[in-house]
């Protein structure tokens, strides 16, 4: 396989991905709503834990993938692709941990921070390549 480094972020993201789904799906099913959240605290924690991932996932993957097609630093993609899927994880917890209205749980924090941050890398980096090998 030409492209491990992506190829294991987009694998566990499919993985999160799948279980946040399946949760949404059973909150779903709990609360009978076929479409909305109904106010429903647990329902809307799953259904933003999933789609958040949905939201970040791609664009992350396929810069990973432009990188490592590039010839990139495998150690450097490797763990910023850590600190991706760390913050991922983290940012699922951080939805699913009960906090006071309008405090954001660690779990979240951590999450926004490290998926902000590997993003800000990942775009970067891209970018220096560009500029520096194709221009």
């Amino acid at each position: 396989m030409t492209l491990p480094v992506t190829a294991f972020v987009a694998a566990i993201c499919a993985l999160l991905l799948l279980v946040t789904a399946i949760d949404t799906v059973r909150q779903r099913l709990r609360v009978k709503a076929a479409f909305g959240d109904h106010g429903d605290a647990k329902l809307i924690s799953a259904s933003r834990a999933h789609g958040n991932l949905a939201e970040y996932a791609p664009i992350t993957i396929i810069l990973l993938g432009l990188l490592e097609t590039a010839r990139a630093n495998h150690m450097g993609l490797m763990i910023v692709g850590a600190i991706f899927l760390i913050g991922r994880v983290a940012h699922v917890i951080g939805l699913y941990t009960p906090s006071e209205p309008g405090k954001a749980p660690l779990g979240r924090q951590v999450g926004v921070l490290a998926t902000f941050g590997a993003l800000l890398v990942l775009a970067g980096w891209t970018l220096w390549i560009l500029l520096t090998r194709n221009l």
